[in-house]
């Protein structure tokens, strides 16, 4: 218990060096209330709510200059991207502050777009709805007493685009639900319209009714909480703890915001958009610090819905574009979202009137083990000569929730030099209404009476700007393909021949590709421009990713026009500072008509994307057709991609790794065995001796297995 307590109080952001402000960090506090003030005071006239607050990146080559040469080089200015709402006033005023100095460098009103939605702007709607006599008819009209309206809540999603309104009125659309009880959960009672809300008016313009109405479901609730579960028979009592220990501290260093662990260095970013911001990525093999990546992140999803129904083709959320996965972020809770000794970080970000409001632990990191790194063992003396390491990883995670779905999202670096992006969908299915004898016609599940989840895919778009060992990269299509020679012919008389068919992408056209799981299809991010001494072949990263699932809506739909970036797998295009949203900087409420962001970057295909700055936009993610098993909470599902270094690498980066367990011939034959099998006993006694780092020391007379904890005698 006091090994316990003495990790518990290790848990806090106290073991950072404190420094002056990287210019990657992500505003601070006083930063939020300095940028609000300047624009105040530079237009005292205007009552502005600010929407956005946050970091505008460092021009990159301005970054690189200061990094090269922070004494020589001046140091990025410390930029800030403003977005206001002015009452009365259509549009939003964008405008860009220069903190170093103190003023507004620019300010313009930008017409027919509107604003991402913030939490002051969801929680305006359930407080409206309850009180607005034609929401309360309709209740009525659905079984639910006129004197019952503190039990009715809803989702407030963005309204998406409807043609009846346009894009001059800031919309909402709820999602509507009833609670007999305040712990019960509404998705399994949900009613059958559908309000519009004015998010600026604060009134409700219009209902969706349903042309076949379904009263409230007399069903009881379907409840996860500790007396639901007690109902079914209570908590199991099988398991049992698994407790992690790190009695000599953590392996990674924090300097700031910037971490190095393993040989990688790297810069954590945070916004209110993207939620976390990878910078900088190196990794230093034997001295060389190599450059590998400028910036990752989650640059955009959409979640679109397949029930045709008016008017459930507007669901289709840009969860990231519409309301933000830094806004949404959890605030995280040791020994629950993250286990082990853990690193915190705060994200910090503005209120309507421009008050810096703080989410404690938004980002978690931590290290776990990470199974066997390599193993093997030579049948020639029964598997005695051997070699086994274990490893370790490092997680960088965050958990935002949008509206009934939690998004766990997972950057994991590996002691092999790979990085990996997991995420896990959990939360509660979006939920309608169905009548007992209601067919779903396939387009949705009956999870529990009355009860209708319609299917939908989770389709997640990563921006990746490759520095391979420099800025001129390549990205090329990697295709496991067949020799064409026939059996019998001489190249390939048995017939057995395949290949790697490399395709380099000359242009952004030729870039827009989409994966192809018959040729086990991959793509590397390369450097033509330096080849490994062995293989012959460019250094490169190469993206694995096999759960990219193509957009399911048909072309020319609503959201097939509005999300035109999960059109495809893969695009390419050249590097330009701060693009980064690829269904365009503002989404909520367009019409798709012309579509935003990569259509428009790609333009006729012709930019040049072989051997230069280049950025990799992948659309990955799954489609997921309900099940009762995924009511009425979701057990997580989770996808995942790599990025595993090829030809990077002389070999193994892996190799000083400290093995958990290894024995060479000679060491085996200098241990005195006579024969296989005793030998085999003598190398099982002398695990924990011949271990590197072993955590028992205590020489051959050592019981228990390898890499446990063991017994001395």
């Amino acid at each position: 218990m006091l090994e316990r307590l003495s990790q518990i109080s290790s848990h806090t952001r106290a073991s950072a060096t404190p420094v002056a402000a990287h210019p990657l960090d992500p505003l601070s506090a006083a930063e939020i209330k300095a940028a609000t003030a300047i624009v105040k005071a530079a237009y005292p006239d205007k009552v502005l709510a600010f929407n956005v607050v946050s970091l505008a990146d460092p021009r990159k080559a301005e970054f690189l200059a200061w990094q090269a040469d922070s004494e020589k080089a001046a140091k990025p200015a410390r930029e800030v991207d403003i977005v206001a709402l002015e009452a009365g006033v259509s549009g939003v005023w964008e405008g860009l502050v220069d903190l170093t100095v103190g003023k507004v460098n620019s300010w313009k009103l930008i017409a027919g777009v509107q604003p991402i939605l913030t939490s002051e702007d969801l929680i305006k709607v359930e407080l409206v709805i309850r009180k607005d006599p034609k929401v309360i008819e309709q209740c009525v009209i659905s079984g639910v007493p006129a004197n019952e309206m503190h039990k009715v809540y809803c989702d407030p999603w963005t309204i998406g685009y409807d043609e009846r309104f346009g894009t001059e009125r800031r919309l909402q659309q709820a999602i509507m639900f009833y609670r007999s009880d305040e712990d019960d959960s509404q998705y399994s009672h949900p009613l059958d319209f559908c309000p519009i809300f004015d998010t600026e008016t604060g009134e409700i313009i219009a209902i969706d009714i349903p042309a076949v109405r379904r009263p409230l479901s007399k069903h009881k609730h379907a409840n996860f909480h500790s007396k639901a579960v007690a109902e079914l028979g209570g908590y199991r009592d099988s398991v049992k703890p698994i407790v992690v220990t790190q009695p000599e501290g953590v392996s990674f260093k924090m300097t700031g915001r910037e971490i190095e662990w393993q040989n990688f260095k790297f810069h954590i970013g945070f916004n209110y958009r993207e939620g976390i911001v990878l910078n900088n990525i190196s990794y230093n093999d034997h001295g060389n610090v190599r450059p590998l990546f400028y910036r990752m992140s989650l640059a955009e999803m959409v979640v679109p819905y397949g029930n045709p129904d008016h008017p459930h083709h507007r669901k289709h959320a840009f969860d990231l574009g519409e309301y933000g996965g830094g806004y949404m972020t959890n605030s995280l809770a040791l020994g629950c979202d993250c286990k082990g000794v853990i690193h915190y970080l705060d994200a910090v970000f503005p209120d309507r009137a421009g008050e810096p409001i703080t989410i404690k632990n938004a980002i978690c990191i931590h290290e776990e083990d990470d199974g066997v790194l390599f193993k093997h063992s030579d049948f020639r003396d029964s598997y005695a000569t051997s070699i086994l390491a274990r490893g370790v990883k490092l997680v960088v995670s965050q958990i935002f929730t949008a509206a009934n779905y939690e998004y766990m999202v997972y950057w994991i670096f590996h002691m092999d030099g790979t990085i990996q992006l997991e995420i896990k969908l959990t939360g509660i299915l979006n939920t309608y209404i169905m009548n007992d004898d209601e067919d779903t016609r396939g387009f949705g599940t009956r999870v529990y009476p009355g009860v209708n989840a319609h299917n939908h895919q989770h389709l997640f778009s990563l921006r990746i700007n490759p520095m391979i060992d420099g800025l001129e990269n390549s990205v090329q299509m990697v295709d496991a393909v067949r020799d064409p020679n026939p059996v019998g012919s001489k190249e390939n008389y048995y017939g057995n021949a395949f290949f790697p068919k490399a395709t380099v992408f000359k242009t952004a056209g030729e870039a827009v590709t989409d994966y192809d799981g018959t040729t086990s299809r991959t793509w590397d991010m390369i450097n033509p421009n330096k080849k490994h001494p062995y293989s012959g072949k460019p250094v490169s990263y190469k993206l694995v990713s096999r759960e990219a699932a193509p957009l399911l809506p048909k072309e020319g739909s609503l959201v097939w026009k509005r999300a035109a970036f999960a059109r495809h797998t893969i695009h390419v295009t050249p590097y330009v500072d701060r693009q980064f949203y690829p269904a365009g900087v503002y989404v909520p409420q367009t019409s798709g008509e012309p579509s935003m962001g990569l259509p428009e970057w790609i333009g006729d295909g012709s930019a040049n994307v072989e051997n230069t700055d280049v950025v990799l936009w992948h659309t990955f993610g799954i489609t997921h057709f309900p099940a009762p098993e995924d009511f009425p909470i979701m057990p997580a599902e989770p996808m995942t991609l790599l990025l595993r270094p090829r030809n990077f690498f002389l070999q193994n980066p892996a190799l000083d790794v400290p093995p958990s367990y290894v024995m060479t011939t000679s060491g085996a034959r200098n241990a005195g065995a006579s024969t296989v099998e005793s030998l085999t006993d003598k190398v099982s006694r002398l695990a924990f001796s011949e271990t590197a780092g072993s955590a028992c020391k205590c020489g051959s007379n050592c019981s228990g297995a390898c890499g446990s904890s063991c017994e001395c005698k």
